[in-house]
């Protein structure tokens, strides 16, 4: 994070003018201007800026070459050849161009994140959350969404179709648009493609960010939950959330986990033995398999027995109590299989 304090930051009415490059547009510049609107100027109107429409917050934007604007202006990233974070000049185009500490070049975007990307959660997040937690969300997101970035612009690895720079991508005009339409328009639906680009980059930030802090706070409830169980082979969640990413990043020996589908039902699934793998550390009762209801409720001697999925990593019962049950019943079967092998 950042070193120094950023221009804009020390100062939260100060006006702040921003510049990147006119012309072709990448995911590091729309990603790199979505941070500055987040951390800078959140109430302002990101879609309106880049079409030059009138606003009252104190962020202004502009896209030019032009080396009078470029001198002018209070932030400069994506062009203009200098590398100053404490001048506000976030360019990485030079030979001697900022680096990671692992070697991996910086992109715009990564610039402008280690400097405001923790203001930017900060104005993201609408819940309440503690400073270490956003600062986990901005590291978070440095490692899944902005990195990936970096090593895009700068030719280490290709984010791949139907990726963020891919989507970018495809919001600039055609390049025979100033051929059909002439320079004037080509040059106005280049500031549109740039105002769709940076909207999506900027409803995915945003999405990001919450699914992040979702995930952190379903982390913290799946620990809970694992301390308080007496079986540690059962986890019990009283509110559906994402667990399997802390079973297996804690390495815990859960095998089961049970937590509710809807008001009237409860489901037991099968932890897999490598994450995101099909399979099953214990499979539920083969005799279970593909059962519903009735049946499976006799063949279990569980009353509310709903369903047991054929593939055997699922089932379900209408109660709290019914599913803990089948987890239970489900461990011993396993076990007294095993024994009989022996």
């Amino acid at each position: 994070m950042s070193e120094h304090t950023p221009i804009g930051l020390e100062n939260d009415t100060r006006a702040v003018r921003a510049l990147t490059h006119s012309g072709n547009f990448h995911a590091d510049e729309t990603l790199g201007y979505a941070i500055l609107h987040y951390a800078l100027a959140p109430e302002g109107d990101l879609r309106g800026r880049v079409l030059g429409e009138p606003g009252t917050d104190r962020l202004t934007f502009v896209r030019t070459r032009s080396p009078d604007r470029i001198a002018e202006a209070d932030i400069v990233f994506d062009v203009g050849g200098v590398f100053d974070p404490t001048k506000g000049r976030y360019d990485h185009h030079m030979k001697d161009k900022p680096l990671r500490e692992d070697g991996t070049p910086y992109s715009a975007a990564g610039l402008l994140w280690k400097d405001y990307g923790l203001a930017a959660v900060r104005n993201i997040v609408k819940t309440p959350v503690d400073e270490t937690t956003l600062t986990a969300i901005w590291q978070s997101l440095d490692k899944s969404l902005i990195i990936p970035v970096d090593q895009d612009d700068n030719g280490v690895a290709k984010m791949g179709k139907l990726s963020l720079a891919d989507i970018v991508s495809a919001c600039s005009p055609p390049w025979d648009t100033a051929e059909l339409y002439g320079a004037e328009e080509a040059k106005k639906r280049e500031s549109l493609g740039f105002a769709n680009a940076a909207t999506a980059v900027a409803a995915h930030l945003v999405n990001m960010v919450d699914r992040v802090r979702a995930s952190l706070k379903a982390a913290n409830r799946v620990v809970e939950a694992y301390e308080a169980a007496e079986d540690k082979r059962i986890l019990l969640m009283e509110t559906g959330m994402p667990t399997e990413k802390v079973i297996f990043e804690r390495d815990l020996p859960v095998v089961y986990v049970v937590s509710p589908a809807g008001p009237e039902q409860w489901n037991v699934k099968a932890i897999p033995p490598v994450r995101g793998d099909f399979g099953q550390r214990v499979s539920l009762p083969e005799a279970w398999g593909g059962l519903e209801k009735k049946a499976l409720a006799e063949i279990s001697g569980v009353p509310d027995a709903v369903f047991a999925h054929p593939a055997r990593f699922i089932c379900g019962a209408g109660s709290r109590e019914g599913a803990l049950k089948m987890a239970r019943l489900a461990l011993e079967i396993d076990a007294s299989l095993k024994a009989g092998t022996d």
